[in-house]
């Protein structure tokens, strides 16, 4: 079985980070999967000249997305992820990293149940979208 191990998890035990950086298909791809035809994902002209941006604005859903796979990755067969709140504060363009983490705030350990501080960083290192998630983890 791989994933974490229930008994090196503690309040502050911090996930591993993950580097994101979307291209212009994935942003495309992703956003036609979501039925998102907002021009500011896939039209630059229309993103910089008519709505002020410097680029193509990543979409706020991608970022959440992010947010879940950097618990269900850490989680691994250990565990499950039961919820996810999150909450978009500043745009993300395309060229951009973005650094996907987060820290345990809340364990019970008799029943596994977890809350994890969750966040997406931008290259200035200020939290884009900060969020929280649930999850439980599995007895061994």
């Amino acid at each position: 079985m791989s994933g974490v191990d229930p008994a090196s998890v503690q309040v502050g035990t911090e996930l591993p980070r993950r580097e994101h950086n979307c291209g212009n298909v994935q942003l495309m791809l992703y956003n036609a999967a979501l039925w998102n035809g907002h021009r500011i994902h896939f039209d630059e002209p229309y993103a910089k000249e008519v709505e002020g941006y410097p680029g193509l604005v990543i979409a706020g859903p991608l970022l959440g997305d992010w947010m879940n796979q950097c618990v269900e990755e850490w989680l691994g067969d250990s565990g499950v992820l039961t919820g996810i709140e999150y909450s978009n504060r500043a745009a993300s363009y395309i060229g951009e990293t973005l650094v996907a983490g987060g820290t345990v705030s809340g364990y019970q350990p008799d029943s596994g149940e977890l809350v994890i501080d969750v966040f997406i960083r931008n290259e200035a290192g200020d939290v884009v979208a900060p969020g929280v998630a649930t999850a439980r983890l599995e007895a061994r």
